[in-house]
């Protein structure tokens, strides 16, 4: 049987099954009505699904992007239809309770799952991840009318959700924006503003779109602390849950994009006065929680689509990977080396697979390193969601909550660093012809683009790490995360991993130290110019460890998939552990090259 060009299933099963023991979840009341049985069910079905109704149309669907005719957004129909299969087989609730309609899924299956679509087609599975990402802060943190409204529908895929936070003027900067909320003597509040950016904001895909909405109510305090957030309806709901007249929220463009063409990427505005619901201006909204509280709430979807986003960067990487090895193992090229001097090729030697050629192996041994890195990363941060709400102790549970916003920032941006790396090798392992549009790994490099900038760019992410999480509590959270990857590494003693234990230890050491290097120099702009470095020497460590514990798993089995392991630890031991050294020189350095440049001199 031909493997997967989509994902890895045996890589999976390792990751969750051998390594992740996902097994022993379905020993806690959350979790009882699973086992091995139904999470391997789960994941053939998403396969299956991802296989042949979402990866036949990524070509199609980057080709013929969203465009709008009458001012209605046109999508090519196989988009619907993937949609359609996806919610008949329960994938938009999988994770949710049972008394919601959900599969009450463990997370860290659920992140599984999804890889499969996300790899398939980045840019249809994306209206299913906003909704479910949107739903779940309902859960959290609407109200119980709120939910019994919103969440059956969206859990069904009746209805999508989006997150409406940027503004033009402010972009990253939410304490910028200016959307501005009225509260109306119903209890109900009246939106303007304008909203850029936002994925899945318009589209005739489902009877109606849920956007949660950042706005200032005025009289707030000002900057984020003033921020509230609201559900603003496409379509107005009735009492009954039947959908009323169309609110006042319009779509003022649509964004053309380098990748991820499939998912509409839009300009709204709300209040605009094109729709007057009861007569009146401004787009009708429902306060979440309490006024002022909106970038707290949103952070539970802004956290959940970080983790995302390095799965989706992670599951790109992959399947760029394995189109790769699948053409490097069939494409005829060449001869192997032979002769004395070890340079002389015999032209009468029939040709080989680019495989057999170091170079080629050098580049697909890169990748499986970063890819399956990177999937053993949004794994295990699924498996500290589980922990976090189903642990027995509250210290575990904690833990878990501490050591997952430690490492969130690098979750999101180490795949969208080094797994679109993975998709630039697998254009150059294909060479020229991985420069055309006749293969789909350009179009992979293409989509993975896009993932160091959502959801918080790459220069975002290395602030939050660098400016906030490591040094949360007294630096508990970074302490934390040393204590965690030294378990590890002690238990690698005696054992054929010990030299890679040591460096790894070095490094941890030397992370923490310059960590304390950066913070006492007094200055903030010097401690964090050049985050970008820590957050990209912090996420080696990282992974390298994640890599230990895979090779630790692997040592004593004697099949092809561990050898892979074993070799790919190797590999990120030898090539990719020692940059992390000369990172943290120039961060112990306090180098202000980058700070002392002045505007006027490029």
């Amino acid at each position: 049987m031909r493997p997967s060009l989509v994902l890895s299933r045996p890589d999976l099963d390792f990751l969750l099954h051998d390594w992740l023991q996902v097994g022993e979840l379905s020993e806690r009341p959350r979790f009882a009505e699973h086992s091995r049985d139904t999470v391997d069910a789960v994941l053939d079905l998403a396969a299956q699904i991802a296989t042949e109704h979402f990866a036949p149309h990524n070509r199609t669907a980057d080709e013929h992007e969203p465009h709008l005719v009458g001012g209605r957004v046109v999508l090519v129909p196989e988009v619907a239809e993937a949609l359609r299969v996806f919610a008949g087989a329960g994938m938009n609730a999988a994770a949710l309770p049972e008394e919601l309609g959900g599969l009450q899924l463990p997370a860290v299956v659920n992140q599984a799952v999804h890889a499969w679509f996300q790899a398939a087609n980045i840019a249809t599975s994306a209206y299913p991840f906003l909704t479910m990402a949107a739903t779940n802060l309902l859960v959290a943190h609407g109200s119980p009318e709120q939910v019994a409204t919103y969440v059956p529908p969206m859990a069904a895929g009746r209805w999508f959700g989006t997150m409406a936070l940027s503004e033009p003027q402010a972009g990253s900067s939410l304490a910028d924006i200016t959307t501005r909320a009225v509260r109306q003597d119903d209890g109900s509040y009246r939106l303007t503003g304008n909203k850029m950016w936002i994925s899945g904001g318009d589209h005739e895909l489902t009877e109606n779109i849920v956007h949660l909405v950042l706005a200032k109510v005025p009289g707030g305090p000002p900057g984020v602390k003033g921020i509230s957030l609201f559900v603003v309806p496409k379509r107005l709901v009735a009492t009954d849950g039947s959908l009323g007249e169309r609110n006042d929220v319009t779509l003022a463009g649509l964004n053309h994009k380098m990748g991820y063409r499939g998912t509409t990427n839009t300009a709204l505005n709300f209040g605009e006065g094109v729709h007057t619901p009861g007569g009146h201006p401004g787009a009708v909204g429902f306060l979440v929680g309490a006024e002022h509280r909106g970038l707290t709430y949103m952070f539970t979807m802004m956290n959940e689509a970080r983790i995302g986003v390095g799965m989706g960067a992670t599951a790109l990487g992959y399947t760029g990977y394995l189109h790769a090895l699948e053409y490097a193992r069939t494409r005829l090229q060449g001869r192997p080396l032979s002769g004395k001097a070890g340079h002389m090729k015999d032209a009468s030697a029939p040709q080989v697979p680019i495989i057999e050629h170091p170079d080629v192996r050098r580049m697909l041994l890169a990748a499986k390193s970063y890819v399956e890195g990177g999937l053993a990363l949004g794994l295990y941060c699924a498996r500290l969601v589980d922990e976090e709400v189903t642990a027995e102790q509250e210290d575990d549970r904690a833990r878990a909550r501490l050591l997952l916003e430690v490492i969130t920032p690098i979750a999101k941006s180490w795949p969208s660093q080094w797994c679109q790396s993975a998709d630039d090798l697998a254009i150059q392992v294909l060479g020229g012809a991985g420069y055309t549009r006749d293969h789909l790994v350009e179009q992979f490099y293409r989509d993975n683009r896009l993932n160091p900038i959502h959801e918080g760019t790459h220069g975002i992410q290395a602030l939050d790490l660098l400016g906030r999480k490591v040094v949360l509590g007294g630096g508990a959270g970074l302490t934390l995360l040393a204590e965690t990857i030294m378990t590890t590494t002690a238990r690698a003693a005696g054992t054929p991993w010990a030299g890679f234990a040591g460096e790894l230890d070095a490094a941890v050491a030397r992370l923490a130290e310059v960590t304390g290097t950066l913070w006492a120099a007094g200055d903030p702009q010097v401690t964090l110019a050049n985050a970008a470095v820590y957050l990209e020497a912090a996420g080696h460590v990282v992974v390298a460890w994640l890599w230990l514990e895979q090779a630790l798993v692997a040592q004593d089995r004697d099949d092809d998939l561990a050898a892979g392991k074993r070799q790919a630890a190797r590999f990120f031991q030898r090539w990719e552990l020692p940059k992390v050294a000369a990172q943290l020189d120039l961060l112990a350095s306090l180098d202000r090259t980058v700070l002392d440049m002045r505007g006027s001199w490029f």
